[in-house]
């Protein structure tokens, strides 16, 4: 049985394509786990946000986005069964899948399906699907050692997997157990990461405020030469414009983990027992539990922050603005500031399967149940922080302002480790998402054709979801020197759904396939249905050569995050203030308003009315394939979204507001009414704050549409000699055509592939070939990825190629040894453009080169 299909078949090759990349690929290949596999497909050209991308919502797990189409329009399935969504939405608006918790250690091989498939799967499968189909038995025992780092420094990880089965009688079972452990990669150990140039983060300040200015800096004395051994010795007197404060070029990267630390421990098991001859009884089940740790920024703080910044110094009579960032050396050391999050993922399968007594056709019955914990642990200032450096609050004067009279020593004295915890505390949240579904599928001949046999399945699901998002209810107590947040959001929704596929043989050398299936949804007080169907045409006029093309309409049903969001507070971990930098005549590498850290805050409504998005899709193709060792596909797709569901991107919306206030843009625009709309600045003439960002909403919308179309070419060919042994060669290339989306009808049209603002691969080139003599079995991967805009948007980055190489030793009938190293030239990909941390985050990795030695020991049989 092949993705996209619940009707067997003899031949991988269908009405549309698949990709298949087995367990012993990943491995010989270099890739480390599931996702690294995933995320390296051609078909993967989206930009995601992962662990490497600092203070997101979700560090904790990595996700793909086939087609540049984002993660929630991707459906992950484990042996054709769907999971629990993560339960934090992925960049606070859409969920996913993550797939952190799938040892590769028992995966028989991964399917790629291109392009829409609710026909068969119902909701989320727009882009495509990608099914990880898990080994179904084994004999004996294999013990699994990895253990490797980085020649740079960091990163190192070790990895212990035990997998094993037998068969006693009609009983056959696996299992697996993985451990593993990876220690974080700091920005500190890559030189060129160690520090930030141009204007210095600031380590202690004090600023006298009038409205409507940006104030002037009360110099500090001797402070800057008491604080000169912190951040390593880095801290220095910056003279700006407006007078001097302290700074260190390297306050952040003193704290930033580009690589999460993470500790995971993940069990499978599965038992398949024969109770006759027509039935089998199944059970699965799937533990992972982990453990991440990453860090971010370091602890600051600004006086009276939540009442906009300033207070009215009592001793002066003027306004002023402190500030002050706390270093290793005072707090007791870098790991006091660090984020962590416990994860605990189980999923469930039990069933029956075999053949429908009397006759012919064959069936399954599956419950299935998944669940995904997430506790996070956060570390906050607490509301004391203010009173600490200032003293006790005296009141407010008329504007509204705080009153303090503090000692000005206090913003000059250093810290102690106990200190530090008396202002400082973590606050806990509590996340979970489940599902649960029963199924019932048949398949089997229903009736004769002269060209053949009509095949038929069908599918009836009856299944129920739900999530919930716990934040520490001290938040809104005031118990943490941060801004009110939102309650506990939760929600759930139900699901039915009926449908059916049929093979019909048309001709001896054409064969068709359809297939529908109706999805009925209910979820906040509302029922909505979705009838999807898909065609396809399989035309063979000669054995070796296949001709194929696939027209499918798909949905997804809106995201849950998205309709049961209460009203929610947040910030940014960084904005830029476009509308003050082009006003001002700044370039953005070199505005004072560009990527402020933290950003700006915003508010986020979920929305009950939101409908379901509708996809379609279209793709012709062809294989050939002349022999056993040679085949070559040639695949064109093409997909479509209306009534995108999408939370408005706020670094988009700053992008609009500059263009509809300075001109650029027709101010009478829907979208420029709808953005300024969004975008609450403070008055011009404000004593806190003036002219700057307030608030930016940014709840979801039905947006207009988006489409994608691109090629996909796969060869493959096998060499064998009678003297060098045998030779595999293959190539996948994928290429997006083009990619175009529509905010609001009225619109423009927007080509993202001009955009610089678009992250996402234009193409991505695999080519790896495996050459087996005797007891060695090496493997070369190298991966082209093309250009992409730079961080600041002006130009583009060069494409760039990264090697793996693989080798396999057999020592004995029982034990393997193997060396892997990837990005074998140590390269490292530089983007200068915009500033720290001088790398492309999210397309590359700092990491350059990576090693590991591997051995394996079968026991038994």
């Amino acid at each position: 049985m092949v993705t996209g299909s619940r009707i067997p078949r003899a031949s991988l090759e269908g009405p549309s394509s698949v990709t298949i990349l087995t367990g012993d690929e990943i491995t010989k290949q270099g890739y480390k786990n599931v996702f690294d596999a995933l995320t390296s497909q051609v078909q993967n050209s989206g930009f995601t946000q992962g662990e490497d991308y600092g203070n997101t919502f979700t560090p904790s797990a990595n996700t793909i986005s086939l087609r540049g189409l984002g993660p929630n329009h991707t459906l992950i399935l484990l042996n054709g069964r769907r999971l629990a969504d993560f339960p934090i939405a992925y960049d606070g608006a859409v969920n996913f899948t993550n797939l952190a918790n799938i040892p590769a250690s028992i995966v028989d091989r991964i399917e790629i399906l291109n392009g829409g498939a609710s026909a068969i799967y119902g909701s989320d499968a727009i882009a495509g699907v990608v099914n990880v189909i898990l080994k179904k038995q084994a004999e004996g025992f294999d013990i699994n050692v990895k253990v490797g780092g980085t020649s740079r420094g960091g990163a190192g990880n070790q990895r212990v997997q035990l997998t094993g089965g037998g068969n006693v009688d009609k009983l056959h079972t696996l299992f697996s157990v993985e451990l593993s452990e990876r220690d974080p990669l700091w920005s500190m150990d890559r030189d060129f990461m160690t520090s930030r140039s141009g204007v210095p983060t600031t380590i202690a300040s004090r600023r006298t405020q009038a409205s409507g200015t940006s104030g002037s800096y009360v110099d500090l004395g001797d402070t800057c030469n008491q604080f000169g051994d912190l951040f390593g010795g880095s801290v220095v007197k910056y003279q700006a414009k407006n007078g001097s404060y302290c700074a260190s070029p390297k306050a952040r990267p003193t704290y930033w983990t580009t690589q999460t630390k993470n500790s995971s421990q993940n069990v499978f098991g599965s038992a398949n027992y024969e109770l006759d001859a027509e039935t089998t009884l199944f059970a699965d089940f799937l533990l992972g539990k982990n453990k991440t740790v990453n860090n971010t920024r370091g602890p600051s703080w600004t006086s009276a922050s939540l009442n906009g910044g300033s207070f009215l110094n009592q001793n002066t009579g003027a306004y002023e603005e402190w500030t002050r960032f706390m270093a290793p050396e005072e707090i007791g050391g870098v790991q006091r500031y660090k984020r962590s999050w416990e994860d605990v993922a189980t999923a469930i399968s039990l069933g029956a399967k075999g053949r429908i007594p009397g006759t012919a056709w064959q069936y399954e019955a599956n419950y299935n149940a998944s669940i995904y914990k997430s506790e996070g642990h956060t570390p906050r200032m607490l509301s004391n922080i203010d009173s600490f450096f200032l003293g006790p609050k005296l009141g407010t004067d008329a504007k509204g302002v705080a009153i303090y009279a503090p000692d000005a020593a206090r913003l000059s004295r250093r810290l102690t480790a106990a200190e530090f915890d008396g202002i400082t505390g973590y606050s806990d949240s509590r996340d979970k998402a489940w599902t649960n579904t029963l199924s019932l599928a048949t398949n089997g001949d229903l009736f004769q054709l002269p060209a053949g046999t009509v095949k038929i399945a069908t599918i009836a699901e009856a299944s129920k979801q739900g999530f919930s998002n716990e934040p520490d209810a001290r938040i809104d107590q005031g118990y943490f020197n941060i801004a009110t947040g939102s309650g506990t959001t939760a929600g759930t929704r139900s699901r039915y759904a009926l449908g059916a596929e049929l093979n019909v043989p048309l001709h001896e050398k054409l064969t068709g396939t359809v297939a529908g299936r109706y999805d009925r949804y209910s979820f906040a007080g509302r029922k909505e249905g979705k009838f999807t169907y898909n065609g396809g045409l399989e035309l063979r006029p000669a054995p070796e050569l296949l001709f194929r093309a696939n027209y499918a309409t798909s949905f997804r049903a809106p995201d849950m995050n998205y309709i049961y969001q209460a009203r929610g507070k947040g910030y940014y971990a960084s904005t830029t203030d476009y509308y003050r930098c082009d006003a001002a005549g700044q370039a953005i590498d070199g505005c004072e308003y560009a990527n402020k850290s933290p950003g700006a805050d915003y508010v986020q409504n979920g929305s009950r009315e939101l409908q379901s998005e509708k996809g379609k899709s279209f793709g012709v193709g062809a294989v050939w394939s002349p022999s056993a060792n040679f085949d070559v596909s040639v695949d064109y797709w093409n997909i479509k979204i209306d009534d995108l569901v999408t939370n408005l991107d706020a670094d988009k919306l700053l992008r609009d507001e500059s263009d509809c206030r300075l001109g650029k843009a027709e101010i009478g625009s829907p979208t420029c009414i709808d953005t300024v709309g969004r975008i609450e600045r403070y008055a011009a003439n404000a004593l806190n704050k003036a002219g700057e960002i307030k608030t930016i909403t940014v709840n979801p919308i039905n947006a207009a549409k988006q489409s994608s179309s691109g090629i996909d070419v796969s060869l493959k060919y096998v060499l064998r000699t009678a003297d060098y042994g045998r030779f595999a060669f293959k190539a996948n290339y994928a290429r997006v055509l083009s990619k175009k989306s529509q905010q609001f009808a009225g619109d423009a049209e927007t080509d993202e592939t001009k955009s610089m603002t678009n992250r996402d691969w234009p193409d991505k080139l695999n080519l790896s070939v495996n050459w087996g003599a005797g007891d060695w079995s090496n493997t070369l991967l190298v991966s082209r990825y093309g250009k992409v805009p730079d961080s600041a948007g002006k130009g583009y980055l060069t494409p760039t190629a990264l090697a793996n190489i693989s080798t396999v030793y057999r020592i004995n009938d029982r034990a393997t040894v193997s060396l892997i190293v990837n990005n074998v030239f140590d390269k490292i990909k530089r983007d200068t453009s915009n500033g720290w941390p001088y790398y492309p985050i999210g397309n590359y990795s700092p990491q350059g080169r990576q090693g590991w030695v591997e051995f394996n020991y079968h026991f038994g049989s």
